[in-house]
């Protein structure tokens, strides 16, 4: 009666005892090819892969001239809280912005009325242009509530690509001290409904990177 009832069920267990009983043809494998173009000049490649991935990049000759530049843009974000890492490089910097009200992170995780983040670079990957950045920066909040997304780095976290870029953190004892890192490229993105790119879906709509050609 069952088989009757629902003849279909017999057909696909009857296909399925059929393909068991023959082996099937091994498969070769894919002969392996590099995924990304070779790294000749970091820093280039670096800022090439920003701009494709809706990055601002602004590079500066030194951290004086960054940290002037992080005032600049801090000048054109809107009034209200701005949220920030806190580490006596970004009080350096921040204390030229003049902004009245920063919320530190050792006061707290970032609200809903942050105007921007502040933030620190782990590592900067030429190869996809792309930052790491840690829980040393306040937590995810840091790098997600806010709408505008700055993070400051310098020439001695540029790193060529990703498993390079884990080592570097691996030798500073990062990953040893963090309890997650976050690999961002580019600003908060989806295309899921319509194939319409929106910017800002799930996190910063706008991404900075304050790059500093000196080491820290």
């Amino acid at each position: 009666m069952a088989q009757a009832e629902n003849p279909a069920r017999e057909r696909i267990l009857a296909r399925i005892r059929a393909a068991t009983r023959s082996v099937a043809p091994a498969q070769r494998a894919p002969a392996s090819k590099a995924i990304f173009a070779p790294v000749a000049d970091p820093l280039e490649r670096f800022r090439a892969e920003c701009s494709a991935n809706a990055t601002e990049c602004i590079v500066a000759e030194t951290p004086a001239e960054r940290d002037r530049r992080l005032a600049d843009l801090l000048a054109e974000i809107p009034e209200g809280e701005i949220f920030a890492q806190d580490s006596p490089t970004v009080r350096k910097a921040i204390s030229l912005a003049g902004r009245p009200r920063i919320r530190w992170s050792s006061e707290g995780a970032a609200s809903e009325s942050s105007q921007a983040g502040v933030t620190l670079a782990e590592a900067v990957v030429a190869q996809t242009g792309s930052v790491l950045i840690s829980t040393a920066c306040g937590g995810r909040a840091g790098s997600l509530v806010p709408p505008v997304h700055i993070v400051l780095a310098h020439a001695g976290q540029l790193t060529p690509d990703w498993p390079g870029a884990m080592e570097m953190l691996r030798r500073r004892g990062t990953l040893a001290e963090c309890s997650s890192l976050s690999l961002i490229t580019g600003p908060s993105r989806t295309a899921d409904i319509e194939k319409i790119l929106v910017l800002g879906a799930h996190g910063p709509r706008r991404l900075v990177v304050l790059f500093s050609r000196q080491r820290e």
